[in-house]
């Protein structure tokens, strides 16, 4: 199957965007996504709305109008950290939902922002289709989700005065990670941290709450951040943050659903990985291109320093997830066989 032109046409930019084809979407069953990322179109905007909003319109027109996706940009629906249990319950049907959000009901989610275990898209593209990813398929739908598209973001450092580089330049700041493991490597780097959402990271760098965020390229973009830093320190050669940031599905909904449509969903979730990993590496590029035009000091990892930080992650990160369980152990182990 392959998605129609019909099926991209532009949407709106209102919240929700209810993406249907008119009379037909009567009869329609419709679900519900929820993401905290800006609201756009299908042609501008935060790519992960428009992936949102690209595979509702395509949903509809493949579906012959059977099924009909709302999409609520912004957190308008819910806060963020209440999509992944909502899922679960079957009061949300789909999120684009940041995997380490959730690492407090399922652990084993943390993986998807382990610092320093994926340093390439090559690699973390790889892991759909290795046992990793069937393992942690098998988790999510295990705990009520289901993985409709996977997406991968490389992630960089803005700073509000000095870089953020090294594991010797942590010493003394504040700074979002992302998750529980960035937050040990941050911390043993001497850095101190707090646990937010990127959407709150702008006022967080504000108000002084924070000295430096650590997020995908396209939230650096997204969230402005350009605005109060001094310097970045890019993804885009190689990075330590790597977030897997799919199309979740509660799977109370999933089930609910014929096996046709079942089936429909799981394929346009999989022809929409492409544009969103597009879109996350011409992101790389283009927060280069912001933070040097506001006049941001701009650097990219070399080598010898993200082994200084896998280094550092090794000892603490990892070690702490594999003894958080066997199923955690497990999934480092079948991690670390893909490269």
């Amino acid at each position: 199957m392959m998605l129609t032109r019909r099926a991209l046409v532009a949407g709106g930019l209102a919240a929700p965007a209810i993406l249907s084809l008119g009379s037909r979407a009567r009869a329609a069953t419709t679900l519900k996504l929820s993401h905290q990322f800006p609201g756009g179109t299908l042609e501008e905007g935060d790519f992960r709305d428009r992936m949102c909003r690209k595979f509702a319109m395509a949903l509809a027109e493949s579906s012959k109008g059977a099924l009909e996706v709302q999409v609520y940009p912004g957190s308008s629906l819910m806060k963020t950290n209440a999509q992944f249990a909502a899922m679960r319950k079957g009061a949300l049907d789909l999120s684009l939902y940041p995997s380490p959000y959730a690492g407090g009901e399922v652990p084993e989610l943390n993986i998807g922002l382990m610092p320093a275990l994926v340093s390439s898209y090559e690699q973390a593209i790889a892991w759909k289709k290795a046992p990793v990813g069937r393992k942690l398929t098998e988790i999510l739908e295990s705990k009520g989700i289901v993985l409709v598209s996977w997406v991968w973001q490389a992630g960089g450092v803005a700073s509000r005065e000095r870089p953020l580089y090294a594991p010797a330049d942590a010493k003394g700041l504040k700074v979002r990670g992302g998750s529980r493991e960035m937050d040990l490597m941050m911390k043993q780097a001497g850095a101190a941290t707090l646990s937010i959402p990127s959407s709150e990271s702008y006022a967080a760098m504000q108000t002084g709450a924070c000295d430096a965020v650590i997020t995908s390229s396209t939230s650096l973009i997204s969230f402005r951040l350009e605005e109060l830093g001094k310097a970045l320190t890019s993804g885009r050669e190689r990075s330590y943050w790597f977030m897997l940031e799919p199309i979740m599905m509660s799977k109370l909904a999933f089930d609910r659903l014929p096996k046709d449509q079942q089936d429909l969903i799981m394929a346009i979730g999989a022809e929409l990985e492409p544009f969103g990993q597009a879109g996350a590496k011409a992101d790389d590029t283009k927060v280069e291109e912001i933070f040097t035009k506001a006049g941001a000091k701009v650097q990219n990892l070399d080598e010898k320093t993200l082994g200084q930080w896998r280094d550092i992650a090794k000892d603490t990160a990892w070690k702490d997830f594999a003894g958080k369980s066997a199923g955690c152990a497990e999934l480092l182990k079948l991690a670390e066989q893909v490269s």
